[in-house]
């Protein structure tokens, strides 16, 4: 029997939504036990593509084939019956049942009628231990941090028995060493003559796993080439369009006076972080480093008042405030962006709108609001931070990740902040969206205002933060002064590196 050429033949896809054509004549071809890595910018296209594949959306034309025989799964339920396993980049999971009936999900296997708890046990131990994933089956999966859940979600799509299986940003909330774990578990997958669909935005991953890439611009195919013809420059010029010489934005703020002073604050409730004193100066952009469960986004959200505090005190501009609340807060001149954006940062069933108007809603009315002032912030916000979108009443869920988080950010700049707290604000956002966000932040910054942000990419920490504050496992474990305590890129990343590992 001739062995089949492609696992995976998508041609000329199409399809359109209401004001706009998201999708125009859209390709991707799978070889069986390779890696196929999408890229392209925010709104690309990327995601569309995949859930046409999945079932998710019904295309409106072209050709899905899968080892030459055409295709159309009328939902996600009929793609993964027939080996089409998809893991989302923003998951999907019942927070308050256990690991093994999320894995289940849907399939429970039943004895004389009852679920067959003890199968549905081996069964999940014997695909977590043939990834080598160290979670206990019968743990609340709300219990897990972020980055077990996905390596959860990874283990049920690969207990499908998946013959493509498709993973949206996998390692955005994955450390190093996880990374290297999840790579692994795709050398075994397409050692098995599993094909790989890998959407990310991370140059450096693309080029070191993918066999081919496909890049996307404004839902069009712009070229599949082998991944070692390419460089992280071409993949920029294809992606955009243009030339990027610069990943980052030249730096104009100057910190000046101090404006936040945190002092010996703890957090109440266990796991969290213990006696941690910072300032934060006028027009300073203040970066958080750390490894995975060093407690950074405990600390940003105990500031807003959306964690207990145990002890401590906050300063803003010489008062003590005391955030209770986010309520409180947002009134004492404080903003956070949420890490996770689907769980904690968006009403997905709302419009542009509401979205935007949701943070500053006293500002339009006591009884009756005003939906001309509204549509005005609105407007403002779709302007001011780029969001593509056919109009403000096209609900939130329907725009790409990069254009939601734009749309989130502009919803806290109407409520005219002091402090901005950014927990993972580029996270899943690609490399052009990203330069405008930076942009924004350092614009802000030049206004005075204070700003505190979390991320997981060194690099970003290092090119637009001032001073970049490191904690390890529940302490500050240091603060490293731009231009000071740096030696170059690699010195910058062995500093901060040295530090968070100081407590673990």
């Amino acid at each position: 029997m001739e062995q089949v050429k492609y696992l995976l033949e998508m041609t000329d896809i199409e399809k359109q939504f209401p004001g706009v054509k998201a999708l125009d004549k859209a390709q991707l071809k799978l070889r069986p036990g390779t890696v196929h890595s999408l890229m392209g910018e925010n709104g690309a296209g990327k995601s569309t593509l995949m859930k046409c594949l999945f079932g998710i959306y019904k295309k409106d034309g072209g050709s899905i084939k899968i080892e030459g025989e055409e295709v159309a799964y009328s939902d996600p339920k009929n793609a993964l019956d027939h080996g089409v396993a998809m893991v989302h980049q923003e998951l999907n999971q019942v927070l308050r049942r256990n690991v093994m009936e999320n894995v289940w999900l849907g399939r429970i296997p039943l004895k004389r009628g009852l679920v067959d708890t003890k199968k549905m046990y081996d069964e999940t131990m014997q695909v977590f231990e043939e990834l080598e994933i160290n979670v206990n089956p019968k743990e609340i999966i709300g219990n897990l941090s972020v980055s077990q859940r996905q390596m959860v979600e990874i283990a049920k799509a690969v207990s499908y028995n998946a013959k493509i299986l498709v993973l949206d940003e996998p390692t955005s909330s994955l450390t190093e060493n996880e990374v290297e774990h999840l790579f692994r578990i795709i050398e075994k997958l397409t050692a098995k003559g599993v094909g790989i669909i890998y959407i990310s935005h991370k140059m450096d991953e693309i080029l070191r796993i993918s066999d081919e890439v496909t890049i996307m611009r404004d839902g069009q195919w712009v070229a599949t080439r082998p991944a070692k013809e390419l460089t992280t420059d071409e993949i920029i010029r294809l992606m955009v369009n243009r030339d990027m010489t610069q990943r980052f934005p030249e730096k104009h703020n100057v910190p000046g006076e101090v404006m936040l002073e945190v002092e010996n604050l703890s957090g109440k409730y266990e796991p969290t972080f213990h006696d941690v004193s910072f300032t934060l100066r006028k027009g300073e952009v203040l970066g958080v480093a750390g490894l995975v469960g060093s407690r950074r986004s405990e600390l940003l959200n105990t500031i807003f008042g959306y964690y207990t505090k145990e002890s401590g005190t906050i300063k803003l501009n010489g008062k003590v405030v005391d955030n209770k609340t986010p309520n409180v807060a947002t009134k004492n001149g404080f903003a956070l962006l949420t890490e996770e954006r689907r769980a904690t940062g968006l009403f997905p069933m709302m419009n542009i709108t509401f979205n935007s108007a949701i943070a500053n809603i006293r500002a339009y009315g006591k009884l009756l609001l005003s939906t001309r002032k509204m549509s005005k912030d609105s407007k403002w916000v779709i302007d001011s931070m780029h969001v593509k979108t056919p109009s403000q009443r096209a609900l939130i869920r329907n725009l790409s990740g990069g254009n939601q988080q734009k749309v989130i950010i502009g919803r806290w700049l109407l409520t005219e902040p002091d402090v901005l707290l950014l927990d993972e604000p580029t996270r899943g956002i690609d490399v052009g969206a990203k330069f405008e966000i930076y942009q924004l932040i350092l614009k802000l910054a030049e206004e005075g205002k204070g700003i505190i942000m979390v991320s997981s990419e060194m690099p970003e920490l290092i090119g637009i933060c001032d001073r970049i504050a490191v904690m390890s496992n529940g302490h500050l474990a240091g603060i490293v002064e731009r231009d000071k305590d740096f030696g170059g890129v690699q010195g910058e990343q062995e500093t901060i590196l040295a530090l968070a590992a100081k407590y673990v």
